[in-house]
């Protein structure tokens, strides 16, 4: 997965936002204000740091060569995945609905019935 793949997988999520808030080189991806993708689109290899169960973090850590402790972010919970190729598309895209979902659980009531009226889903 490259990062334009990675930043429409991320949009595609309901109440996904984008914004730039430290600057053109890192794209966050918000759902209900808070991060759960971030996306250095312009280094090489492209990065992107998610949020992650820290069991599973240090699990993926030990796993892929590719992923390690999130840059300048809570390493318990923080994973960042070179863009380089050797992960499969489809964990990637596991891991980024997994942080996904790790963030909604969290947000109040009100906004993940919002978010679920926009899925058809019930929380």
């Amino acid at each position: 997965m490259d990062a334009d793949a990675v930043r429409a997988h991320c949009l595609a999520k309901p109440g996904a936002e984008e914004a730039y808030p430290f600057g053109p080189e890192a794209l966050v991806v918000k759902v209900g204000g808070k991060l759960f993708a971030i996306l250095a689109e312009d280094e090489e290899p492209a990065r992107v740091s998610l949020k992650c169960e820290p069991e599973l973090a240090e699990v993926l850590r030990e796993t892929y060569p590719a992923v390690v402790a999130g840059y300048h972010l809570n390493k318990r919970l923080w994973n960042t995945v070179d863009l380089d190729g050797s992960v499969p598309s489809a964990e990637l895209v596991g891991w980024i609905d997994d942080s996904y979902d790790l963030v909604v659980e969290k947000l109040p009531k009100r906004v993940r019935d919002r978010l679920s009226t926009e899925t058809g889903t019930v929380t």
